[in-house]
C-alpha cells in the first residue's frame, strides 16, 4: 500500500458518505411520490373517486364548526396558499430574500422546488380529475386529488428546513403545512385524503430535489457561516479598547 492510497481513503470515505447521505432524501422523496400516485389509483379505483369514510366525517365535522373566525382563516389561507400569492409572489419574495443573504444556491433550489412540486400536482390532478366536494366555499380549478395548496405547503415547509436546518424550523414548517390541510378542508374545496396526497408530493419532489442539491447547499452554508464568523469577529475587534499608553 502505497502512501498516495492512504491519503485517497479518507476522501474517498467523505464521498461515499456524501453519496449516502444523499441517497436518503432522493429514495424517501421518490418513495412518497410514487406512494402519493398509488393512493390516487386507489381513490379512483372505488367508484370514481368517491370519499372514503374517515373523508365524509372529516368533512360533516368541519362544517358544523364554520363560522366567521374560522372562515376568515380558511380564506387567508387560500390566498397565501395559492393563485398569484401562493404559485409565484412567495417563491419570487423567497428567492430574493436568499439572495440578499448570500445564498443563490438556496435560491434557485427553492424555485425548483417550488416549480416542481406545483407541476407533479398538477399532472395527477389532471390524470385521476377527482371531483371535489359538493360544499365548496371557493373556486378551484379542476381536480380535486392530490391538493396543490398542501403540496405547496409541504414543498415550502420541507425547503426552508433544508436551506435553515433547524429543528424549529421542521416544526414551524409542519404547523403551517397542517393549518393548510385544515383550511382546505374546512372550505370544502378538499378531502382530507386529497390532503394527504398534497402532503406526500410536496415533501417528496423536496426531497428529491434535496439530493441534487446537497453538495452546492452544504458549501454554501458552510462558507456563509465562515463569512458571519469573521464578521463577527472583525466587529468584535473593532469594539476592543486599546491598552492606555503609559
Amino acid at each position: 500500500m502505497t502512501d498516495r492510497d492512504d491519503e485517497l481513503r479518507p476522501q474517498q470515505r467523505e464521498a461515499k458518505a456524501q453519496r449516502l447521505g444523499r441517497r436518503a432524501p432522493l429514495v424517501g422523496g421518490a418513495a412518497a411520490v410514487v406512494v402519493a400516485a398509488l393512493l390516487g389509483v386507489v381513490i379512483m379505483a372505488r367508484s370514481g373517486g368517491l370519499p372514503f369514510g374517515f373523508d365524509e366525517e372529516w368533512a360533516e365535522d368541519l362544517v358544523v364548526v364554520r363560522g366567521p373566525v374560522g372562515d376568515l382563516f380558511g380564506y387567508f389561507m387560500n390566498m397565501l396558499g395559492g393563485g398569484v400569492v401562493g404559485v409565484f409572489v412567495v417563491p419570487v419574495v423567497t428567492a430574493v430574500i436568499l439572495l440578499i443573504v448570500r445564498r443563490p444556491w438556496a435560491a434557485l433550489y427553492f424555485i425548483v422546488a417550488s416549480a416542481a412540486s406545483a407541476g407533479v400536482v398538477q399532472i395527477l390532478k389532471r390524470s385521476f380529475l377527482r371531483a371535489r366536494p359538493e360544499d365548496i366555499l371557493v373556486a378551484s380549478d379542476t381536480g380535486s386529488f392530490p391538493s396543490g395548496h398542501v403540496g405547496n405547503a409541504a414543498t415550502i415547509a420541507v425547503a426552508l428546513a433544508v436551506i435553515v436546518p433547524h429543528v424549529w424550523m421542521w416544526v414551524l414548517g409542519a404547523v403551517y403545512t397542517v393549518l393548510m390541510a385544515i383550511s382546505r378542508t374546512y372550505l370544502g374545496a378538499h378531502w382530507l385524503s386529497d390532503t394527504i396526497g398534497g402532503l406526500l408530493v410536496g415533501a417528496g419532489v423536496a426531497l428529491v430535489l434535496w439530493a441534487v442539491f446537497a453538495v452546492p447547499l452544504e458549501r454554501e452554508r458552510l462558507a456563509r457561516l465562515a463569512w458571519v464568523s469573521a464578521r463577527n469577529a472583525e466587529r468584535a475587534q473593532a469594539h476592543v479598547t486599546p491598552p492606555a499608553t503609559p
